[in-house]
């Protein structure tokens, strides 16, 4: 009898062991019982995203997911332990403009190292109108590639009307845009955020406003957004308010959430409209029309110097087409009128700076500087650098007034609308980290934790990202204040950034002190 009870209290013993073993397995995000953490955040300065004043507070990571955001002095066991002592704790950065595609895909560059070291955890791709066709086939070879950040993809209206109708210069007839409107709603079920559309760019520019509006709606009825380069952000065509205006008769007429790409008063012709903008945006809003956008913190704009000046008529049909046209002298008298108008909108040749070019000589130059070398007058040296290759500008072309009154407006969130030859593309967070917070003190740090995470995470929808709180997901980044700054400039464009000492991934180290841990551990987000 004394052996059988003795045997009994040995296998009670065992059975709690067991259960107890069990739920320590189980353990959920949201039980208080102290669990094993992956990474142990302690003694940073805690931003959550939530526009509150910073927390003293450690954060545990398991798995992919906050575990726990615990008050100091808490017990919590881990088996990494990051000391974030006199260093910022913030969610991921979210990039909602970035032209990053094709470095993602590749098999050198997918560590997108150049937005993970501005802090930058999930980028969106496919702005502009330039957006993948087939997102479901894109997913699949970014996932098989592996990359080093979260990856979010619109569908873009230029690349669709493209793929049904080439670059005509002319409407969309009825077939055509029923074509047009299956590949959207194809790429709204295969996990795309909405429709993209550029506008002012070529294919894009030939279409109404019409057509944009019939494949708003199919995004819109897929819970998705319209990311929009407007009609023309200057006096191009329609001009600033007038594209404005348009942007927003689209959203009301669809019923979509109405998102402005890098919003910005483009040239002398427009300065000081960001006010009238403004008041235009709110009065939709007041009626009901949701919109939001995103700014880059610079001077100037960046593109190819083909988009920046000439004019869209000429660029219709091929490359062939367009650079036969050039060079009709015909043409001449018409095209002299129209280029060099389109180089004053921009500030003159003096603020269009060559930033990238396969004669790298020519890098550095203004176009008057690179006109005055060939001897040439400026719309003939226009007219030959195109057809000798991709030449990429920057173009000096904005105000500080716009760009500061833009980025105080709680509905305006950070992008960077990343392309070569502008350091944008690697320094556009700490870029308005040191000039608009530490310099000028327009934001505080938590204003611009918000608008560079947890506000972009709620107009793109993304679920469980853009904060520091329990059950999200671990996208976390530790910056030195004193240090984290843009070290590119426009004429060192490609620069990484320094000060962001951690960043966290789905829950995985991708830099620790301030290295590349060569992990790729970044997901498709929608």
């Amino acid at each position: 009898m004394g052996r059988f009870k003795s045997r009994l209290f040995f296998c009670l013993i065992i059975s709690t062991l067991l259960i107890s073993c069990s739920k320590k397995q189980s353990v959920s995000v949201d039980e208080k019982s102290s669990p094993e953490a992956d990474i142990l955040i302690v003694n940073g300065t805690v931003y959550t995203g939530e526009l509150r004043q910073p927390q003293y507070v450690n954060i545990a990571v398991c798995k992919e997911i906050i575990c726990g955001v615990y008050p100091k002095g808490k017990e919590i066991s881990a088996k990494v332990v990051i000391d974030a002592l006199g260093k910022v704790v913030s969610p991921g950065f979210i990039d909602p403009h970035t032209h990053s595609l094709s470095e993602l895909l590749s098999k050198d560059k997918n560590s997108n190292l150049n937005y993970l070291t501005q802090g930058v955890t999930t980028v969106v791709n496919g702005n502009d109108g330039d957006g993948p066709v087939n997102i479901k086939a894109t997913v699949k070879q970014l996932m098989g590639n592996g990359i080093g950040s979260n990856v979010a993809l619109y569908i873009g209206h230029g690349s669709i009307r493209e793929h049904v109708m080439g670059r005509e210069q002319r409407y969309a007839n009825e077939d055509e845009l029923d074509a047009m409107k299956a590949l959207m709603a194809q790429g709204m079920k295969e996990g795309a955020l909405g429709l993209s559309s550029g506008l002012y760019y070529v294919p894009g520019s030939y279409s109404n406003t019409q057509e944009v509006v019939q494949l708003a709606a199919i995004a819109a009825q897929y819970g998705g957004i319209y990311d929009t380069h407007i009609r023309d952000e200057s006096t191009f065509n329609i001009g600033f308010l007038g594209a404005i205006e348009e942007a927003i008769n689209i959203a009301k007429q669809s019923g979509i959430h109405l998102h402005l790409a890098h919003i910005k008063a483009l040239g002398v012709d427009v300065w000081g409209q960001s006010r009238k903008a403004v008041e235009m945006i709110n009065k939709a809003k007041a009626q009901g029309v949701s919109i939001t956008a995103d700014q880059y913190p610079w001077l100037a704009s960046g593109t190819k110097l083909h988009s920046a000046v000439m004019p869209k008529w000429v660029m219709a049909d091929s490359q062939d087409a367009f650079f036969k046209r050039l060079n009709d002298p015909r043409l001449r008298e018409r095209l002299n009128t129209e280029i060099k108008e389109n180089i004053r909108r921009r500030g003159g040749p003096e603020k269009l700076l060559v930033t990238a070019f396969k004669d790298h000589a020519l890098e550095g130059l203004t176009l008057k500087q690179i006109a005055t070398q060939r001897n040439e007058d400026v719309v003939t040296t226009t007219i030959k650098l195109v057809q000798e290759g991709q030449v990429r500008v920057a173009s000096f072309n904005m105000s500080d007034n716009d760009i500061e009154y833009f980025m105080t407006l709680p509905w305006v969130v950070t992008s960077s609308d990343g392309t070569n030859g502008h350091p944008r593309k690697y320094a556009s967070f700490p870029q308005k980290y040191q000039e608009y917070v530490i310099k000028k003190k327009l934001l505080t740090v938590e204003q611009f934790i918000y608008q560079s995470s947890t506000k972009t995470a709620e107009i793109l929808s993304l679920d469980k990202r853009g904060k520091l709180l329990e059950g999200y997901f671990a996208d976390i980044v530790i910056f030195d204040p004193k240090t984290y700054k843009a070290n590119a400039d426009f004429y060192q464009w490609n620069e990484l950034s320094t000060g962001m000492e951690y960043v966290i991934v789905n829950g995985s180290l991708v830099i620790e002190n301030q290295q590349y841990l060569n992990n790729l551990p970044g997901k498709f987000v929608n």
